[in-house]
C-alpha cells in the first residue's frame, strides 16, 4: 500500500513505515492492551485527507458483542474530539497503538456523558471479515436501526444521506427507510449525476486507512449512500466501518469515494456531512465486525429512468431522472420509489392535484418484460400509488421461483388535466328475461368529479348458446372482475412452477381504469398454474390432481361469456350486478 500524498511529517511518525508498501499490516492483539496506553485514531475531519487524534486505552470489555467478541474502550483525550465525542461517519477509523493496528472506532458509549469515550472493534475481528470468501448474496431482510439509551452503547451509524432529493421528499420517505434499517439524513451531497460510466472516472483511487468511504445504495441523479471510514487496506481489499451497515451478510453494493464537508457537533450525536463520489469498487461483506470489499469495478446495478410529462396545455418541459439502484430485494423497491417521489413532488412545477397516470416497464431479460399502466385520482393518489408500486415490485423480486433482478426500469408519470373519479347513480337492464336475438341493453348513468351527468346505453348481444341459462350482468373495475372470474391478485406459491409462469400470471390482468361490463355464468374452473378451463371432465381432473394437487386446482367461479371495457380513463370502485334469464 502506498501513500501518494503525505499529510505531515508529524503525522507520518504515528504510522509504521511498512504501511507505505504492499506488506502485511502488523496488528496488536487485545491481550497486549492495557489501561493507560496511548494511541492515535485516523479520520477525515474535512476534505479527503485523514488526520490523527489522541486516545487513551481505558480497558477491554470482554464478550461485549457476544462470545469472543470484545470491545476496546478508550477515552477520547484529544480536545477537538472531546468536545464532539464519537462522530457518526467516524465508523471504522483505525486505532494505532505502539505503531500497530489495534482496532477501529465503531461504538458510541452513552450519550450526554461529561467525559467522552468510544468503543473500538479489535483488529483481529476486522481481519476475520476481510478474509471471508465472496459469494453471491442471498435475500436477507434488513435489520432495524439500533437505538441506545443512557448507560448503553450502540454502533456509530453510517451517515446515510440522500442527495438529489428535496427535504420534503426525504421527510415523506423517512418512515419507509427507517423500517428497512436506514436512518436517513437529508443533508448530504454527491459529485455525480446521470448514469454515465462512473467507474472510468477514478482508475486507482488513493484510498488509505482513515480515508472517508461511502457504500451506495443508489447513484446518479438520486444518490443514497452511507459514509464511514476505512479501517485497513490490504492490496485491493478494503475493510471499513468496524460494525455492520445493515447486517445483510453477503452483498454486492457499490463502494464509492467520499469527501467530508464538515462535522456538526452535538451533545446527542455528532455527525459528518459528506459528499459521495464515484464508484471505486464493490462491498461484498456486511458483518457484525465490519464491512469489506474490493477496489475495482462496481457491481451490476439496475438502471432506472423516471419521466414526468408536462401537464396538457402547459409550456413546461418534461423532466427526466436517471439513476442506478443496488440489487437488493428488500431495498430496491423503496430506492426506485424514492426517484419516482422526487420526480413527482420534489420540484417547483409538480402539479398532481387531479391525479396522474403511471406507465411502467420492468425489463428482467430480453424476453421477460412487465409493463403496466395505472391511473390514480386526486391529491391523495400519490401515497396510494407509491404503496402499490413498492408492494408489487417487492413481490416480483422476492418471488419463490427464481432469484432475479431487472436490468432496467422505466416509469412515465403523466399529470391529469381533470380528476378521473366518477360516481355512478344508474345501472339498469332493459329486460331480465330474453331469448336469443332479443335486444337487451344496459343503461349506465354517472357523474364526473364535480362535473356534468352522463348517460350511455350499451347493447348486449344474446348468443343462442346461452339458452336455458341463468346469467349475471356485472359492472365492475378490472381488478374486481379478475377476482370474480377466478384470476385473483394473490396467487398461491405452489400453483406456479417457474418465473416465466409467474410473469404470465401478472401480465394476465384486466385494465385498471374504467369498468368492465360482462355477461357471467357460474361454472367450475380447473386450473393448471394460471391457465383455466371450465367444466373439465372428471377423469382428467382426477389424474392431474393426483399427480400434483398444488399445481392443479378446482374452484367455483364466474366465466365471462361476453365483456366490454367502458369509461376508459375514469375511476370508480362501483360493483353492480343484475340477473338475466335466457329462455329457449
Amino acid at each position: 500500500m502506498r501513500f501518494p500524498r503525505l499529510i505531515a511529517t508529524a503525522a507520518l511518525a504515528a504510522i509504521p513505515a511498512f504501511q507505505l508498501h504492499a506488506e502485511p499490516i502488523a496488528i496488536i492483539p487485545v491481550s497486549s492492551l492495557h489501561a493507560g496506553q496511548r494511541g492515535q485514531v485516523w479520520t477525515v475531519f474535512r476534505g479527503t485527507e485523514a488526520e490523527p487524534f489522541d486516545v487513551e486505552v481505558t480497558g477491554i470489555v470482554q464478550n461485549a458483542l457476544g462470545p469472543g467478541k470484545s470491545l476496546i474502550l478508550c477515552q477520547l483525550t484529544d480536545p477537538r474530539v472531546q468536545n464532539m465525542g464519537a462522530v457518526a461517519g467516524m465508523s471504522g477509523s483505525p486505532l494505532y497503538i505502539e505503531g500497530k493496528l489495534a482496532g477501529a472506532l465503531s461504538y458510541q458509549i452513552q450519550r450526554f456523558e461529561t467525559v467522552r469515550y468510544a468503543g473500538f472493534t479489535p483488529a483481529a475481528d476486522l481481519a476475520e471479515v476481510r478474509d471471508l470468501p465472496d459469494v453471491l448474496p442471498l435475500p436477507v431482510p434488513a435489520l432495524p436501526v439500533l437505538t441506545s439509551s443512557a448507560g448503553s452503547f450502540s454502533p456509530l451509524r453510517p451517515v446515510f444521506t440522500l442527495s438529489g432529493l428535496s427535504p420534503r421528499v426525504a421527510e415523506l420517505l423517512s418512515p419507509q427507510f427507517t423500517a428497512l434499517g436506514l436512518e436517513i439524513s437529508a443533508l448530504g451531497g454527491s459529485t455525480n449525476s446521470g448514469i454515465e460510466n462512473q467507474n472510468s472516472k477514478i482508475a486507482n483511487p488513493p484510498l488509505l486507512p482513515g480515508s472517508a468511504v461511502s457504500v451506495a445504495l443508489a447513484t446518479g441523479d438520486i444518490t443514497l449512500a452511507g459514509t464511514g471510514t476505512v479501517s485497513r487496506v490490504d492490496g485491493d481489499r478494503v475493510t471499513a466501518f468496524g460494525h455492520p451497515m445493515l447486517s445483510l451478510g453477503d452483498v454486492e453494493l457499490p463502494m464509492c469515494a467520499a469527501e467530508i464537508v464538515t462535522i456538526l457537533p452535538s451533545t446527542l450525536q455528532s455527525s459528518k456531512i459528506a459528499n459521495t463520489g464515484h464508484v471505486i469498487g464493490t462491498i461484498t461483506q456486511d458483518r457484525l465486525s465490519a464491512i469489506s470489499g474490493t477496489l475495482g469495478p462496481g457491481p451490476a446495478m439496475i438502471a432506472v429512468e423516471v419521466n414526468v410529462a408536462a401537464p396538457a396545455g402547459s409550456a413546461r418541459a418534461p423532466r427526466t431522472l436517471h439513476f442506478n439502484v443496488a440489487r437488493q430485494a428488500q431495498l430496491t423497491p423503496a430506492l426506485i420509489a424514492t426517484g419516482i417521489t422526487q420526480a413527482i413532488v420534489g420540484s417547483n412545477d409538480a402539479g398532481l392535484t387531479n391525479g396522474f397516470r403511471l406507465t411502467s416497464s420492468i425489463t428482467f431479460s430480453p424476453t421477460q418484460t412487465l409493463t403496466s399502466r395505472n391511473l390514480f385520482a386526486g391529491p391523495q393518489a400519490f401515497a396510494q400509488g407509491l404503496r402499490e408500486f413498492v408492494r408489487d415490485l417487492s413481490q416480483d423480486l422476492q418471488n419463490p421461483y427464481e432469484k432475479t433482478f431487472p436490468d432496467r426500469v422505466t416509469y412515465t408519470v403523466e399529470p391529469l388535466a381533470e380528476n378521473p373519479a366518477v360516481t355512478f347513480d344508474l345501472f339498469q337492464l332493459s329486460r331480465t328475461t330474453a331469448r336469443a336475438g332479443d335486444p337487451v341493453t344496459a343503461t349506465l348513468g354517472w357523474r364526473d368529479f364535480q362535473g356534468a351527468a352522463h348517460r350511455e346505453v350499451i347493447a348486449i348481444p344474446i348468443d343462442s348458446a346461452w339458452a336455458g341459462k341463468n346469467l349475471d350482468i356485472v359492472l365492475a373495475p378490472g381488478a374486481a372482475m379478475d377476482e370474480l372470474t377466478g384470476h385473483p391478485t394473490m396467487i398461491a406459491t405452489a400453483q406456479l412452477r417457474s418465473f416465466g409462469a409467474y410473469l404470465a400470471a401478472v401480465r394476465d390482468n384486466r385494465s385498471t381504469d374504467g369498468l368492465i361490463l360482462a355477461v357471467l355464468e357460474k361454472s367450475t374452473l380447473f386450473s393448471d398454474q394460471t391457465t383455466t378451463t371450465p367444466e373439465t371432465p372428471g377423469s382428467i381432473e382426477r389424474i392431474a390432481r393426483t399427480a400434483d394437487e398444488a399445481r392443479f386446482q378446482k374452484h367455483e367461479a364466474l366465466v365471462p361469456l361476453w365483456e366490454q371495457h367502458l369509461l376508459a380513463g375514469k375511476l370508480t370502485p362501483v360493483i353492480l350486478r343484475r340477473p338475466l334469464r335466457i329462455t329457449d
